[in-house]
C-alpha cells in the first residue's frame, strides 16, 4: 500500500530534516521518500518509478539496499545516486515537495495526516502536475520535448523512468 502526496513547505535544515523524517517511519513502521516536487510529472511518474523499483527489489537486479533509494533512482531516470539524488532531492528554503508513503496496514492515511502536523508542511497535490518546465528541468531538451504533443509530456519522463532497466 502506497500515498503519494504533493506538499509545500519551508526546510531550514535538510540533514535535519531527512533525520527527523527518517524517525518519523521507523517509528511508524514505514516507508518514506521525498522528492522535489518540480521535477515530478504527474503521479504516474511515481507510481511507475515504484513498480520498476519494487520489480528490481524482487527480481534483485537492485542497484542500492532500499526500496526508498531504489525509488530515488528510477523517479530520477538515473543509474547512479551521485545523479539521482542532486537531480531529484529536496532542497532547503521555500519547497515544493513529492512524498511517497509506503506502508503494510490499513493506517497509513492517518500516518500521513500526523506527517503533516508533525512537519507543518501544507498539503498541495497540485505540485505534482508537471509541465514543459517539468521537461526541461528533468534534463530533457527542446529538441526531445518538440517531439510530442503537449497531451505526451508525461510519457517522456515515463520512458526515461522505463530506461533506467536498459542502462542497467
Amino acid at each position: 500500500m502506497y500515498e503519494i502526496v504533493g506538499a509545500k513547505g519551508n526546510i531550514q535544515d535538510i540533514d535535519d530534516f531527512l533525520k527527523q523524517v527518517k524517525e518519523f517511519s521507523e517509528k511508524n513502521g514505514i516507508i518514506i521518500q521525498l522528492f522535489d516536487a518540480d521535477l515530478i510529472f504527474g503521479e504516474k511518474h511515481i507510481i511507475s518509478a515504484f513498480k520498476h523499483a519494487k520489480r528490481a527489489i524482487n527480481q534483485k537486479t537492485n542497484t542500492t539496499n532500499s526500496l526508498e533509494m531504489e525509488l530515488m533512482l528510477y523517479a530520477a531516470g538515473e543509474r547512479q545516486l551521485k545523479l539521482a539524488i542532486p537531480k531529484m532531492g529536496i532542497n532547503e528554503g521555500k519547497s515544493n515537495l513529492a512524498i511517497v508513503f509506503i506502508g503494510k496496514d490499513g493506517k497509513l492515511n492517518q500516518i500521513v495526516q500526523s506527517f503533516f502536523e508533525h512537519f507543518k508542511l501544507k498539503r498541495d497535490d497540485k505540485v505534482l502536475e508537471g509541465d514543459e518546465n517539468t521537461l526541461k528541468k528533468f534534463g530533457l531538451t527542446k529538441t526531445e520535448i518538440s517531439t510530442v504533443a503537449k497531451a505526451k509530456y508525461q510519457d517522456l519522463i515515463l520512458e526515461k523512468v522505463a530506461l533506467v532497466d536498459i542502462i542497467k
